[in-house]
């Protein structure tokens, strides 16, 4: 008799991990009222998602921490690199105890996605594109007159993820934390001493037209007047060499992103050197950051966003540089 009563909390425990996973933080919280073992699953989903923001999905942890307010962490679907919006996840399982980390392989499967959005044309049949002495491989070529643009080996070339000429689709390894800040919010920050020139991360989101952009741009502007949302929509242009056209890419991660949605502003420039990273045989270049200087451990990670407009409605900077123009860039919509 005793088997058969243990066996609907055996249940109902097995269902609560297995679905507790899926909510966000609000229905995670109401379903912890009710019953206790309810609670102390939802606490160890809750645990789970402070000490890691990637989901298993880089190769460190990358952990939340806040003494400013009760906010544990906060919620987004994780990518380790830019997808469709089309695409992109509903949903994402995130601090259940039967989640696999299986960061190798899932990096290799988002470069292989990554890649084939816009692929075209074959890539280098070198075996060694990269080593000491030696860099013929044409994957690596540079463009003139576009010093901010990278270029890589892709999805169509012989060599493997291991290749020195695929330096920013191995994902993060540099030991990264999420920082809450009194008047920026959620903030990047170096967990280690990070040498000048090292990749730290792309900018990870959901590609968009330039229409749903402006659109989404839209409604983030007035959620975010009403301080409901800040949005972590990005434009970026790309020049082409004719300088006749203009390449434009929108990444929004504020729904769906990697860490470097919580990257700041600083009107000073910061610390952070942002490349156009192009693949031989990909249309939709990404954007990814470096190392512009030695970086502290404990120091936040930043960058400029772009030229500001003045708005009175824009959202008020607070960078703190001895640059600061007082207000956040935005993107005309």
């Amino acid at each position: 008799m005793k088997t058969k009563r243990k066996q609907p909390q055996a249940n109902l425990c097995h269902w609560a991990e297995l679905v507790l996973p899926y909510l966000c933080p609000t229905d995670l919280a109401s379903i912890a009222l009710t019953c206790r073992s309810l609670f102390e699953i939802s606490k160890s989903v809750t645990k789970l998602r402070v000490t890691d923001a990637s989901r298993g999905l880089e190769k460190n942890p990358i952990p939340f921490l806040n003494s400013v307010d009760d906010q544990l962490y906060s919620y987004f679907i994780y990518t380790p690199c830019s997808v469709l919006s089309s695409l992109s996840p509903v949903c994402q399982p995130w601090g259940g105890t039967r989640n696999t980390h299986e960061s190798t392989d899932t990096m290799r499967q988002s470069v292989k996605v990554a890649s084939l959005m816009g692929g075209i044309g074959s890539g280098c049949d070198c075996r060694v594109c990269y080593k000491e002495g030696y860099q013929g491989c044409p994957c690596s070529l540079v463009i003139d007159g576009l010093t901010e643009v990278m270029t890589e080996c892709g999805v169509n070339c012989d060599c493997g993820l291991e290749c020195g000429n695929r330096l920013t689709q191995r994902g993060v390894s540099v030991r990264l934390k999420i920082v809450k800040d009194k008047f920026k919010g959620w903030g990047l920050h170096a967990d280690q001493f990070i040498d000048n020139g090292t990749f730290v991360c792309e900018y990870a989101g959901e590609l968009l037209v330039t229409k749903e952009a402006r659109l989404r741009q839209q409604k983030y502007d007035q959620l975010a007047s009403q301080g409901k949302l800040f949005s972590a929509l990005l434009v970026v242009r790309e020049h082409l060499p004719s300088g006749k056209a203009c390449l434009r890419v929108n990444i929004d991660a504020t729904r769906v992103g990697n860490i470097a949605r919580f990257i700041n502003h600083s009107c000073d420039g910061g610390n952070l050197s942002n490349f156009l990273v192009r693949s031989t045989d990909v249309l939709v270049p990404r954007l990814c950051f470096f190392a512009a200087r030695d970086i502290l451990e404990g120091e936040e990670l930043c960058f400029m966003y772009g030229d500001v407009i003045v708005n009175p409605n824009g959202q008020p900077c607070f960078c703190g540089s001895s640059a600061c123009l007082g207000v956040l860039p935005s993107e005309a919509t």
